[in-house]
């Protein structure tokens, strides 16, 4: 799939079938975007499990924090990454090793990587990168 821009209907349909969301990358800083939009995602209903090594076993916004992917005791639907672009090749090796496989990895603004991309993709995955939820919902779900 190329990835320069999504069809809405494309978003919109994962954003409405998407439950739980692994929030990598997420901050208890609340001047943070990873802990605005994690507040956003809580607020529209969503089970947001943050990730985040430095913070493990500690709460943001009410939610346990875990260290890595695996560590989560439930299934994912998608991944939303807070962490450099560089960084995103590994964040799709961890994702690729978790079971079940979540249907979304699904990367920040500015967070892109087409080879990553297409790695998660062979596997099944739906990928969205260098856009926002929190900026995509209200433009689409309302």
């Amino acid at each position: 799939m190329k990835h320069d821009g999504y069809a809405d209907y494309y978003l919109a349909d994962i954003l409405r079938t998407t439950r739980v969301i692994a929030l990598v990358g997420a901050s208890p800083n609340p001047e943070r975007p990873s802990n605005r939009v994690m507040a956003f995602l809580l607020r529209k209903g969503y089970r947001v499990i943050p990730v985040n090594p430095g913070q493990a076993d500690r709460e943001i916004h009410g939610q346990k924090v875990y260290a890595r992917l695996a560590d989560i005791p439930e299934p994912i639907d998608m991944v939303d990454i807070f962490r450099a672009a560089p960084a995103l090749p590994g964040v799709v090796d961890e994702v690729l090793a978790v079971s079940p496989l979540p249907k979304v990895i699904w990367g920040q603004l500015s967070v892109r990587d087409d080879a990553a991309a297409a790695r998660a993709e062979a596997a099944g995955i739906r990928v969205v990168m260098d856009r926002c939820p929190a900026i995509e919902y209200p433009r689409l779900i309302g």
